[in-house]
Formats: structure tokens, C-alpha cells, sequence
């Protein structure tokens, strides 16, 4: 672990990798760097063997503030008055959205303290959030006159479309709870005991077939995009495939032998 990184990384030895967006002076902002950090350990965890589930956590009182505004602010010296500039940052920010979508390993939030624009977006992005009590959420871009477009879009894919709306054209702070009413995280605990929470989650994931997990997670956020007989045509056949995968046959095997199973992934 490297405290000079903007994204501190520790594996524990049930394969859940703990990232920790570490820039507290910037209270966690998405910076290009920051962007740039996150996308290549994303990467990274896809093809490593070892890790099994993703914990991303913060350092400081702030989970993710969002863009950097003064670095956003900084492009429009150029010619374009940062067009350019703008929507390179943009694509950079939403390929990396979906590479948390598309990695084929579960990512749970660890949200303590405030989560806002694209850091809102961020937990949104993930598969499972939790959250401290003190935690608080918000899209706050109409005060400023930008509205969160891309923020939006994980958003919609998470809550109903009026809460959604309500963040979106309000902007106001979000409690933790009223955000697990919303559909935005899925608990809510005392900041004392977020940690081990997240983590006991994070291990009853990890002692799942990680190949099962990964046809899972993909089905998922497939069939989502899909038509209702379409996305059960599709589900039918990843079940398909799946009851022929190894680690089902053995699943199986244990349940009926009243046995643990021993995964191959």
C-alpha cells in the first residue's frame, strides 16, 4: 500500500480488494489523474485472479466530490474555451462508470461522509452500496447552472424516475437514509461498524463461485437494457450455459450431499 497514491489498494485473504480513494485535500474529486488511477485498477482487478469482490472506500470526511471544478475550470483557456478539453474528460469519466459495470467482479460502495455530482454517480455505478449514517448524497449541479447529465444516467439506472428527477432538479442533500428509501444504497449503519459491514458483505460474496458471479453480474446488466421476452430468452440461455459450467455441477453435487462446495472458478 502506497500512501503517495491517489488510490490506496489492500487484498485481504478471502480476495476482497479494498480501494481507497486517497486525495483528501480535494475531498476525493475525480480528477483526470484520479480517472485515470481508477480506470486502470478496474482494469487491472477484471483480469486478476485473486480478487474476488472490490470494496471502494474513501479516505477524509468526503466520499467523492465530483469533478474537479477548479481543473475543469483551468480548460477553458484554450482556443475552444475548453470544449475539447470538456468532453475528453466526460468520455474519460463515463468509461470508467462502465468499467465498474462491466468488470465481471461484484464492486460495493463504502460510502462515509458526502457523495456528490459524479461522486453520487460513482456509488450508483457500483453493484452494492453501504452506507454511515452520516453519509449524504446529492446531483447539485442546477445551482451552479450544469446540470448532471451524466450523473443522470446511473441515476435512472438505480432509482425510480421521480426520485431520480427530485435529485436531479433539486440538488439538495440526500440523507443516508432517505437514499436507501430512494434505492440508491442498500443499508445504512453507524459509522463505527460501516467497515466491518461492508467487509462481512464483501466476504459472504467472495465465498461464491467467482465464475458464477461474473455470468451473473453480466446477465444482469444485460437483460436490464432488454426487452421483457427478449431478457427472458437471454436469461434462459446464460442458464443454460451456466448448468453446464463445472462449479454449478459441483453447487449441485454439495447441496445434495449436504456438503460445502468446492469451487473451481
Amino acid at each position: 500500500m502506497n500512501s503517495d497514491s491517489l488510490i490506496l489498494s489492500q487484498l485481504s485473504e478471502t480476495g476482497v480488494l479494498r480501494l481507497t480513494l486517497n486525495d483528501e485535500a480535494r475531498r476525493n474529486a475525480l480528477s483526470e489523474a484520479m480517472l485515470n488511477q481508477l480506470q486502470k485498477v478496474i482494469s487491472d482487478v477484471s483480469e486478476d485472479p485473486q480478487v474476488r469482490v472490490v470494496i471502494l472506500a474513501a479516505t477524509g470526511p468526503a466520499f467523492c466530490a465530483g469533478h474537479n471544478l477548479k481543473e475543469m475550470t483551468a480548460g477553458r483557456v484554450a482556443e475552444d474555451q475548453g470544449r475539447a478539453y470538456f468532453a475528453r474528460i466526460m468520455q474519460l469519466c463515463s468509461s470508467v462508470m462502465q468499467s465498474i459495470v462491466n468488470c465481471p467482479k461484484p464492486i460495493i460502495a463504502e460510502v462515509k461522509g458526502i457523495a456528490t455530482a459524479a461522486g453520487c454517480q460513482l456509488v450508483a455505478s457500483c453493484d452494492l452500496a453501504v452506507a454511515s449514517t452520516e453519509a449524504k448524497f446529492s446531483t447539485p449541479g442546477v445551482h451552479i447552472g450544469l446540470f448532471c447529465s451524466t450523473p443522470m444516467v446511473a441515476l435512472s439506472r438505480n432509482l425510480s424516475n421521480k426520485h431520480a428527477m427530485e435529485m436531479l432538479l433539486l440538488g439538495d442533500m440526500v440523507s443516508a437514509e432517505r437514499a436507501a428509501e430512494m434505492g440508491l444504497v442498500n443499508r445504512v449503519v453507524p459509522e463505527g461498524v460501516l467497515q466491518q459491514v461492508t467487509q462481512d458483505i464483501a466476504d459472504r460474496i467472495a465465498s461464491k463461485s467467482s465464475k458464477t458471479l461474473a455470468i451473473g453480474k453480466r446477465a444482469f446488466y444485460v437483460q436490464r437494457e432488454m426487452s421483457l421476452s427478449d431478457a427472458y430468452e437471454y436469461a434462459s440461455a446464460v442458464m443454460v450455459d451456466n448448468m453446464l459450467e463445472s462449479d454449478a455441477q459441483e453447487g449441485i453435487r454439495a447441496f445434495m450431499e449436504k456438503r460445502e462446495p468446492k469451487w473451481q472458478d
